[in-house]
């Protein structure tokens, strides 16, 4: 067996860390595809993994410029990959589409030409087909889809035939699961099915679906802890403890590192290298938006009056680029739906803990000049909106699924996993949206009994790793002390593995 990984950015630790473990279970030989020069650095100077081959992002996006437009090669590519149309692979690349990742949202200003988009997408869709045509994989693994190349592996793998798994979170605990469509959870989604039709049942994970439920509903806690109001500088006085004397010193000698860095580096020019003057401008455009302060924008929630909770979501993220690539305006869709609620209800906008300080405050007034619009404080806890929410409008967002867990009808606008649920409508049209939310009103359509065998289903299908922590190590060094979550890891996507020895 052979397992192609998708090693981006800080994850080429993480996974190389699971590519061990794998080893170690029967895993013949390995490939990735590395979007850092120093991931590739890392990668080739370790002796736990030879791998048959690692394919540089840099160096494939870099090829473009020596590519000659070849329209005939881009229409077979749209007739056998498109989706429908290859316009889905731009809206995904952050930096290609949308010129972000180097620099910081709301930065948001193509770098290149349509022409040079359109040879950008030619070489590199050329090399990941000539790399799978090399290497032959059995297995593809990847944690996000966040650019032309990893979009086009997916799609490649799935058209060859190769097992695909792409971990997600599932929203409950720090429980992770895998899946082969990255529109919903398919081995939970599988299961669930099986559960439905009484084939199988699982006591005990029916007795931990029932415990969490419960626990949720009396003593409400997000999956992720790190985008909670306690763990995010949410004011004034804790985004600027960096001027603290000691924090000082520490982000004074990081700036300075960046600079020699970016002097050392003898590739100035990849796709994803950072400028220190871009760095240190975006930086100080932040703080001066924190500095004049948003407080007095923020209206105070009264939980007694009828509302529609629409939480702003991540951005740049694969709920807007990929899940719900139509609505990625979101200041537009809290206009419609503003103006698809009935009489005597407002709609209580509130904005993503790792959002703060990033919008500005014009995006802020415009949804304020909306009359039926309050802007909740980032403070304020999602869930408590959530629950005491009427209904839940949102792109593909993690609140949509906490309204299901409470009982509350929600609205998505794209491919969520809990969008197979009664009380959860897709709106396809938004033309359709007012009388979606009017019939969600009358009848939330809950249905608790499913509700529990779908999380039977996901305690049986997913496992305890903590890799929203995990991804923010930047050194393969400090991994250890997770060994023990890398190899369940591990054990559990293996066993799902089409191995012989399986």
């Amino acid at each position: 067996m052979k397992v192609c990984l998708m090693l981006q950015r800080r994850f080429a630790y993480i996974g190389h860390a699971i590519a061990k473990e794998l080893k170690k279970l029967g895993v013949e030989e390995f490939c990735g595809f590395v979007e850092l020069r120093d991931s590739l650095a890392f990668l080739t100077s370790q002796k736990d993994i030879a791998y048959t081959s690692l394919l540089l992002y840099e160096d494939v996006f870099n090829a473009y410029r020596y590519e000659t437009l070849d329209l005939a090669y881009l229409s077979r590519l749209e007739h056998d990959f498109g989706m429908p149309n290859l316009w889905p692979y731009f809206e995904n690349d952050r930096i290609v589409r949308h010129g972000q990742y180097i620099r910081e949202y709301p930065y948001d200003k193509p770098r290149y030409s349509y022409e040079d988009m359109l040879r950008i997408l030619q070489a590199e869709t050329k090399a990941v087909t000539n790399f799978l045509d090399k290497e032959k994989p059995d297995v593809l693994l990847l944690p996000v889809i966040t650019d032309i190349s990893t979009l086009f592996f997916y799609q490649a793998a799935k058209k060859r035939g190769i097992q695909v798994f792409l971990m997600a979170s599932s929203g409950v605990r720090n429980l992770l699961t895998a899946t082969e469509k990255y529109e919903t959870f398919s081995y939970i989604g599988s299961l669930f099915n099986k559960i439905r039709k009484g084939e199988i049942f699982l006591q005990k994970e029916k007795e931990s679906a029932l415990s969490f439920l419960k626990e949720f509903r009396s003593k409400p806690s997000t999956y992720s802890i790190q985008d909670t109001p306690d763990i995010r500088h949410l004011t004034r006085k804790r985004q600027f403890s960096f001027l603290r004397f000691g924090r000082m010193y520490a982000s004074l000698a990081f700036l300075l590192k960046i600079w020699i860095d970016y002097l050392k580096n003898t590739h100035k020019d990849d796709p994803s290298v950072v400028k220190p003057w871009h760095h240190l401008f975006d930086r100080c455009k932040r703080k001066l938006r924190v500095l004049i302060g948003f407080d007095d924008l923020y209206d105070t929630p009264d939980y007694s009056e009828p509302y529609a909770f629409f939480p702003l979501q991540l951005e740049p993220e694969m709920a807007t680029t990929l899940f719900s690539r139509f609505y990625t305006d979101q200041l537009w869709l809290a206009t419609q739906a503003a103006a698809s609620l009935p009489v005597g209800y407002t709609l209580y906008v509130k904005e993503h803990p790792a959002m703060y300080s990033y919008r500005t405050r014009a995006f802020y007034k415009k949804l304020k000049n909306i009359p039926n619009v309050k802007l909740i404080p980032p403070t304020e806890t999602g869930l408590k909106v959530v629950q005491h929410a009427k209904i839940i409008i949102t792109l593909t967002g993690t609140c949509g699924w906490e309204g299901v867990l409470f009982g509350k009808p929600a609205i998505t606008f794209g491919d969520a996993f809990y969008n197979i649920f009664p009380s959860v409508t897709k709106c396809e049209n938004i033309h359709e949206l007012p009388y979606v939310v009017s019939d969600l009103l009358k009848d939330s359509r809950h249905d608790e009994k499913q509700l529990i065998d779908f999380l039977t289903a996901l305690f049986a299908e997913s496992v305890p790793i903590d890799l929203i922590t995990m991804w923010d190590i930047e050194s393969a060094l400090y991994l250890g002390k997770y060994s023990e979550q890398i190899h369940n890891l591990a054990a559990f996507l293996f066993s799902k593995m089409g191995s012989p020895e399986k």
